[in-house]
């Protein structure tokens, strides 16, 4: 009813020509009320396979918990599968997807599919996507059994409370009155029998009683053992759990294992979190059973029905059960009630050692787990819990080391002390005479040992940056006011010409003293002031970058025939002014780089990117050379698939299928690549490429090499006449392989002459010479240029593409930078460190400035704990910022520049080079609505005026349409139109530091540098960038900045022309493209079945490689050098499995 309200209430608003319409509509949202279920209502919430936008699920999952929900978070990238899985095992009411990343009506159609084969048909499914789910899609989904999709006008209309009262309420039924299936079915591990029945107790006890009473006969004489695991509130007890599982279905291939998880209910709401799925990679295995269940009562760790759930899993004659209840506090024992074995979970953290004294579970817990144990002081803890536990159970005679307390680290992959503990709980079941474990699992003598990403001693990183850059800022102030003073007495020595001999000595005399006080660097400053004005008044200024001498003109002519100068100087005369503008700002070129990184800006080569991603490497490729097409300089950014993104391969199953080629361009091979880029000479300077990967990047990074090293071996092969003989060896190798001939689906574009395409499905190494081919290697490795975005702290911190646990995603980031250091690759990034991420799940533009910094220097800390030097690395460093609207973003760059700069100088003695902070912004993502989609490209002007006066190194501009599809020929064209006309056209971009000198600049510029400054500090208080993450202190800032912004919007407060103000006489709903881009059947059968060829003509000697490859892994040698090879022949998805298998899963976090 509020709903046709509203939308009444604003049509009428818009035809009576009101001028406060989003006050009006603020009114009217603050009417909606939350819905109080009637009924027990069960939720699971997750972000759909592949996708990282998990920012707007994590925001509808709390306010669906608000409102008085179980919900069972999964959070990102989850396959059909393992959420149709969870919902059964769950026994949940609905589930509620986000899927951003394209592919939507497959997967949607295949998880109500999945139900209905699953005899699941109660569950109903949600879901949004912002405008990417098409109105017609929409319908397609809801006909088919879809119950709702949301689309941002219904959010628009209802609000984000109205959004989850509407689902809610349809979600709202009793679970349970209804059995599936007979006490037969449980005991043959029905899983729908089982979750069902559990629902029955939960929520049906008196209809049930008969069954229940007749399964706690049966459960009596069950031999199933219970472990039961509890301990503090965020001790890790879930992470714990998933490394035991893990081990136990390794251990025990034949063997079932069930896990009951306990989580508390809100007492003022009646909604529960239950939120240790998430944490839980393992699980997905079908050895496996789990159910979360909440207490549904107020200060108790258990529910009051884990007896009649423990005893159903009794029944149904799983090997093991694993109870794991809710956070306790120091009195609380119930576990011991319901287990056979039991495990206190506990950090180092607990306090003085008395405390020890007052916890009871140390009185009766069979082994301790120290979880967390790279915790400060956790070897004390670990002696002084040993000596609590023997004095406790008056074990004396025994040898306290031998007592059952383990240091663990559950976060960690492969943890010795978890590989312990493990080991002591099947040894204990033995003991007791509980299952039937005999267990072949081998342990080292090791104890768990952190690997530090950043040493302890070096914690303090960004505190000491920020007390360096602070102390800076005084010596210039303290300066200033010395050559302020200096200039006084000068200029009175000029003025007073005619005074006295003494008043003259007097003030030579004070000059002189003061002199002393002046750094004799400034002065030399101060001197060479006049004949740094001369050189810019020249009309030709020279200088050198890299070695290599450039001459660029000083002025231009307008139509006017006026001069403007490409670069503006200070008028300034007094010496304090001049001095501080010169160490704060200074021309650009010079530190610390604030207006810019090089004296002047390239000729011919505008910072413009042309962007691309869409179906398979041929559709690319040709919007390539597309929009490329007559511009000297090619500066290609490439979008990939969400199933790239996500190291897999191209497959039937329908969740992956749907994703092929959508949202970005699909590879997974090397010959893909080649294809990718075929045309583009990718080693000549004036071709640079930036490829958006994250979590696969080191593998995308070699495909990228090798095709280059290609080029130029096909190069090679032309040049010296060698066609013929190389044509007859590579229809040998094919035959050999027993593949057809690979080859370039359709015509070749224009502008595209083939480069790149002979050697497909080889490599130059198999018909050159070795020592030929190893030439060509290494001096293309020193000629490609462009980056990879390889950022994986970003990732975790905000929208969220992690596939390999943090530490071993690190571990490949610094083999790649060492390996771009032994190969002299000096014109390509081994990292973007990005922003632009962090922006679009919802910081604002101080938290994504201070949270990529902070990154960047987490990064060169890492790098430098690895022996490698900062001159060699610094250089390979860039940063990729969001643009925005807010007029923080108007000095964005010029702040990171100076920032980077006084640090990079001053605390770290880097050179120049390593000083200079090279960034690429692209305008933002978040401020494209899919209302009024044309006026986007008014916002998307505006952020380009910022970057371009900002003197970005290169510049994104983001298509009017991508708030619903993949951008078009069309609408890419107008998106690279706005920042060619800003640089061919309009006059002021003549000059290149526009912005220099005006008082709202330097004031904005001085604010934001503090605030980052003093978030640098807040972020060293939670144990440097690392320690943040573990409290999720970066992750929690964005959402809650996210929300508030949402919020706002929703309110009206923040008004948006054309979304919530301002809208047109049909309430500017979402407008509809001509043209949305997604990849065809024909593309994505292509890519399967190129696929297959790979497999079919490289099978042993991929798992050869693949076997080099973990080797390479686990004897810590460089995965990167052994990877360059890999690539050769494996897909990504072979790639991808077999690095998780010595490196770790992600793991993810709420």
């Amino acid at each position: 009813m509020i709903c046709k309200n509203i939308k009444l209430i604003v049509n009428s608003l818009i035809n009576s020509k009101s001028v406060n319409l989003h006050a009006e509509i603020k009114m009217i949202m603050k009417q909606v009320e939350r819905y109080t279920p009637k009924n027990k209502v069960r939720i699971v919430t997750a972000a759909s396979l592949f996708d990282g936008h998990d920012v707007a699920i994590n925001i509808m999952r709390r306010i669906i918990q608000a409102t008085g929900c179980e919900v069972i978070h999964l959070g990102h990238d989850r396959s059909v599968e393992e959420v149709v899985n969870c919902a059964i095992e769950e026994d949940a009411n609905a589930i509620a997807i986000t899927s951003y990343q394209g592919g939507h009506t497959e997967y949607l159609k295949y998880m109500y599919d999945l139900l209905q084969e699953k005899k699941a048909t109660h569950i109903k499914i949600f879901a949004g996507g912002g405008g990417t789910i098409l109105p017609e899609e929409i319908k397609e989904l809801e006909a088919y059994g879809i119950a709702r999709i949301y689309h941002p006008d219904d959010g628009r209309e209802m609000g984000l409370q109205g959004m989850i009262n509407d689902l809610i309420i349809q979600s709202d039924f009793l679970v349970g009155d209804k059995l599936k299936g007979k006490i037969s079915e449980i005991k043959n591990k029905s899983v729908n029998a089982i979750a069902r029945l559990i629902s029955a107790a939960e929520n049906c006890p008196e209809k049930h009683t008969t069954v229940l009473e007749e399964i706690k006969k049966i459960a009596i004489n069950s031999e199933t053992p219970v472990l039961g695991i509890t301990g503090t509130g965020g001790a890790g007890k879930s992470s714990l759990v998933d490394e035991l599982v893990r081990r136990f279905i390794v251990d025990f291939p034949k063997k079932n294992i069930a896990v009951v998880s306990v989580d508390p209910s809100k007492r003022k709401t009646g909604g529960a979190l239950l939120g240790d799925r998430i944490r839980m990679n393992s699980i997905k295995s079908d050895q496996v059973y789990m159910r979360s269940l909440a207490t549904r009562q107020a200060n108790l760790a258990l529910s009051a029905h884990v007896n009649d759930a423990l005893d159903i899993l009794k029944v149904a004659n799983y090997d093991l059960i694993i109870l794991e209840t809710s956070g306790i506090g120091q009195s609380d024992t119930e576990i011991l009630e319901h287990s056979d074995v039991s495990l206190y979970v506990m950090t180092p953290e607990y306090g003085a050692a008395t405390q020890l004294e007052k916890i009871d579970m140390l009185d009766f817990a069979d082994l301790i787990s120290i979880n967390k144990f790279d915790k400060k002081g956790s070897l004390d803890a670990l002696r002084d819990v040993k000596k609590q536990y023997q004095r406790n159970n008056q074990r004396f005679e025994e040898d306290v080391d031998t007592m059952p307390v383990f240091g663990t680290i559950a976060s960690q992959f492969n943890d010795p002390g978890a590989n312990s503990l493990y080991k002591a709980i099947i040894d204990k079941f033995s003991e007791k005479g509980l299952g039937n474990f005999s267990s072949t699992f081998e342990i080292t003598d090791e104890m768990s040992e952190k690997i530090f990403v950043i040493p302890p001693n070096r914690v303090r990183y960004l505190s000491e940056i920020s007390e360096n850059n602070r102390s800076y800022d005084k010596w210039v102030n303290e300066q200033k006011e010395i050559a302020q003073k200096l200039y006084a007495l000068q200029k009175s020595l000029k003025i007073l010409d005619d005074s006295s001999d003494d008043v003259k000595s007097q003030i030579k005399k004070e000059y002189e003293a003061l002199l002393l006080n002046l750094d004799p660097k400034n002065k030399i400053l101060i001197d060479s002031w006049e004949e740094v004005q001369n050189k810019y008044k020249e009309k030709v200024f020279n200088y050198k970058v890299r070695g290599r001498k450039l001459s660029i003109e000083t002025q231009s002519n307008s139509l006017s025939g006026s001069s403007i100068p490409k670069i503006s100087l200070p008028k300034y005369e007094g010496w304090g002014d001049l001095l501080k503008w010169l160490l704060q700002e200074n021309v650009p070129g010079e530190f610390p780089y604030t207006a810019g990184l090089f004296p002047f800006k390239r000729e011919g080569e505008d910072p413009t990117r042309m962007f691309a991603g869409e179906g398979g490497p041929e559709r690319t490729n040709k919007r390539f050379h597309l929009v490329s097409l007559g511009i000297p300089a090619k500066r290609l950014s490439t979008a990939f698939d969400s199933v790239t993104l996500y190291g897999n391969n191209p497959a039937k199953r329908p969740d992956i299928y749907g994703k092929i080629g959508n949202a970005g361009v699909s590879i997974c091979c090397l010959d893909d690549l080649k294809k990718l880029y075929s045309g583009f000479e990718l080693a000549n300077p004036m071709t640079s490429v930036s490829m958006t990967i994250n979590g696969p990047a080191p593998m995308l990074l070699a495909y990228f090499m090798n095709a280059a090293i290609d080029q130029e071996c096909e190069k090679y092969i032309m040049e010296n006449g060698l066609k013929k003989e190389v044509e007859k060896k590579i229809s040998d190798i094919y035959k050999k392989k027993g593949v057809k001939r690979l080859g370039y689906q359709g015509d070749l574009p224009e502008g595209n002459n083939g480069l790149g395409l002979f050697l497909l499905g080889i490599t130059g190494e198999e018909v050159l010479p070795s020592k030929i081919y190893q030439k060509i290697k290494t001096e293309t490795l020193t000629k490609v240029r462009g980056t990879v975005q390889a950022d994986i702290l970003k990732e975790d911190q905000a929208q969220n593409t992690c596939i390999f646990s943090t530490e071993f995603a690190l571990r490949m980031m610094g083999d790649v930078q060492e390996y771009f250091i032994d190969n002299r690759v000096q014109n390509f990034y081994s990292v973007s460190i990005s922003g632009y991420h962090i922006a679009e799940a919802g910081a604002n533009p101080i938290s994504q400035l201070a949270f990529t910094l902070a990154n960047g220097f987490t990064y060169v800390e890492y790098y430098l704990s690895r022996g490698m030097d900062i001159n060699e690395f610094g250089p390979n460093l860039s940063f990729f910022f969001s643009n925005g609207v807010d007029p923080e973003y108007a000095v964005i760059g010029r702040v990171a520049r100076r920032l980077w700069a006084k640090a990079m100088k001053n605390k770290y003695g880097a050179n120049k080079r390593a000083q200079m902070l090279k960034y690429h912004i692209q305008t933002s993502g978040r401020s494209l609505h899919a209302q009024e989609i044309d006026f986007n490209d008014i916002r998307t002007t505006l952020q380009a005026l910022y970057a371009i006066y900002d003197n970005c190194n290169s510049l994104h501009t983001n298509a009017y349409d991508e708030a619903i599809t993949t951008p078009t020929e069309e609408s890419v064209r107008r998106a690279m139109a706005i920042q060619l006309i800003i640089n061919k056209e309009l006059g002021l971009t003549r000059n290149e530091n526009p912005i220099q000198g005006a008082f709202i600049i330097e004031e904005l510029t001085d604010l934001v540098e503090e605030a980052v400054l003093t978030e640098f500090d807040r972020i060293t208080e939670r144990g440097g960038v690392l320690g943040a993450m573990e409290t999720m202190y970066q992750r929690s800032k964005i959402q809650e900045e996210s929300l508030y912004y949402e919020t706002l919007k929703h309110t009206g407060e923040y008004p948006i022309i054309g979304v919530n103000t301002f809208l047109n006489k049909k309430g500017s709903p979402t407008i509809i493209p001509e043209e949305v881009i997604r990849a065809t059947e024909k593309e994505k059968k292509y890519q399967i079945s190129m696929l297959s060829k790979l497999h079919k003509g490289s099978k042993d000697k991929s798992q050869e490689l693949l076997s080099k490859l973990q080797k390479a892994a686990i004897q810590n040698k460089n995965i990167f050098e052994v990877l360059i090879d890999a690539t050769k022949v494996c897909s990504l998805g072979e790639i991808t499995n077999a690095l998780f298998e010595v490196g770790g899963q992600y793991r993810r976090n709420m």
